[in-house]
């Protein structure tokens, strides 16, 4: 990053996060933040109904609510997490960094008062950022905490979504679980915020089917790596977090750490980053169907490295190994051992984390049940040529151009189109805009701005009848004083 001498010098006493709460309280200020509210409030039978209701806090939820409330709309974003442990941040992800660069401005929405960059400048100082090379993922999520604040974010933690209802008039109702209480909720428009797993969960090979949770977990799992302290681990896969949760373990004091890496050479290009064009962040829905597919499908068959700091943090440990090749064929439990057959051979081992990534699975998300029956999915729109099959894609919804979903049979489920697939399965119909850091704040804007035109679309006769009565004065007659015309013109003719 390039530093002019001025900005470091004025930068040596940082001012702290009072002054930069100051500033960014000017910033929104000049931008006319939050925007001025224009939606007449309705119910339904006796009770309110919220305009907008996201499902997720996390950062896609946050950048969200600043890009509603750029339009003059209010969300309520329920999650089912505790206060400030929204998101995998400081629950199951492991990496010692993020893997984006830290530059990305992520949430900022383009104001750069709100960045991870000012935010840590206030507090460390310009040199300190200068020598920083990566974000570490615990201060990501302290950032976001703060983010969460100073955007005045309505968030109802521990809040679970467990039925999810659209109804005929537009209207989709949220059964909601608070204080072991369920509670019907009800929307005009429904955000899924809801991450990577958003539309279902983790991937688990059917050669750990049966195999008793005691001797395995997800990487994605909640687990505490200081009982595996002094076991023999076995971790399928080479991905980030798969390397993550071996460096985890590795550092909890495990006795040795057996990657089973089905490839025999590790991906060493992340062919992702090379995607990351503005032309494509924000073009991607208007590709056709076969670019569409294309490009996803490429860069999952490519698929993205591990992290060369996350490969590292593995490899610096005598007792880790890289068994590559070796692919996983079963696994059988045999007294308090588990064994592994792989097709190197069988590994004797304690417990396996299994890093298989997530799958879109509805059966995984019961508060889903009645719609997923009626979701247009990709698999219903497009057939890719021989050899290009990709079951992730397959299942990936087929989504309208503001995020909706689609009904598979027209008329089968109305209302359905006033829920917005705002999490990862929407990457295939609109890019990577719903959840990852780089282009986070280009989603977050187009499905707010896409919302409120469908408000205004929607109440046209109320709005038209508000601008047919809109009478407040430019003018009140005093401005001018009428010329006698007949005499100008005399005047005019001499």
């Amino acid at each position: 990053m390039s530093i002019s001498t001025s900005t470091a010098a004025a930068a040596t006493t940082a001012p702290g996060l009072a002054a930069l709460q100051e500033r960014l309280r000017d910033d929104l200020l000049t931008l006319g933040w939050p925007a001025k509210a224009w939606i007449t409030p309705t119910s339904r039978n006796g009770q309110p109904v919220h305009d907008v209701i996201v499902i997720g806090a996390g950062q896609a939820g946050l950048a969200l609510n600043v890009a509603l409330q750029q339009v003059g709309i209010k969300p309520v974003l329920l999650d089912q997490s505790p206060l400030d442990f929204e998101g995998p941040w400081a629950t199951t992800a492991r990496m010692e960094t993020l893997r984006s660069p830290k530059e990305l401005t992520g949430p900022a929405m383009g104001i750069p008062s709100l960045s991870f960059r000012a935010w840590f400048i206030a507090q460390f100082g310009i040199e300190t950022w200068t020598t920083l090379d990566k974000i570490p993922r615990l201060q990501w999520m302290d950032y976001l905490r703060w983010y969460r604040r100073v955007t005045a974010a309505d968030v109802r933690n521990s809040h679970e979504v467990v039925a999810v209802r659209p109804q005929a008039d537009g209207v989709v109702e949220v059964d909601v679980k608070a204080n072991n209480v369920i509670a019907t909720w009800q929307t005009r428009r429904l955000v899924l915020a809801t991450g990577r797993d958003g539309l279902g969960g983790a991937t688990i090979p059917a050669f750990m089917q049966g195999v008793d949770k005691k001797f395995w977990a997800h990487s994605s799992d909640e687990l505490d790596y200081a009982t595996l302290a002094g076991k023999h681990l076995g971790v399928v896969g080479a991905g980030a977090s798969a390397m993550d949760s071996a460096a985890t373990a590795l550092e909890s004091g495990a006795a040795s750490v057996d990657l089973l890496i089905r490839r025999k050479q590790l991906p060493q290009i992340n062919k992702s980053k090379g995607s990351g064009v503005p032309g494509l962040t924000h073009g991607q829905y208007l590709l056709p169907d076969e670019w569409k597919w294309r490009i996803r499908h490429y860069i999952n068959a490519q698929q993205v490295p591990p992290p060369h700091g996350s490969t590292l943090r593995v490899s610096r440990h005598d007792n880790a190994f890289f068994n590559l090749g070796c692919a996983v064929q079963s696994a059988t439990v045999v007294g308090d051992k588990l064994h592994v057959q792989t097709t190197a051979g069988v590994f004797v081992l304690d417990f396996l984390i299994i890093s298989t990534g997530f799958a879109i699975d509805w059966s995984l998300r019961p508060e889903f049940a009645d719609i997923a029956p009626h979701v247009k999915l990709w698999n219903n729109r497009f057939t890719p040529e021989a050899g290009d099959e990709d079951a992730e894609l397959s299942a990936s919804p087929d989504l309208g151009p503001l995020f909706e979903f689609q009904e598979k049979v027209p008329g089968e489920l109305p209302g359905l189109d006033h829920i917005h697939c705002f999490c990862y399965p929407a990457a295939l119909s609109h890019g990577t805009v719903s959840g990852d850091i780089p282009a986070i704040s280009d989603g977050a804007r187009k499905l707010a701005q896409g919302i409120a035109s469908l408000f205004y679309r929607d109440d046209i006769e109320q709005h038209f009848a508000k601008l047919q009565a809109y009478a407040e004065p430019e003018l009140d007659g005093s401005e001018w004083t009428a010329a006698d015309s007949a005499s100008r013109i005399q005047q005019l003719q001499q």
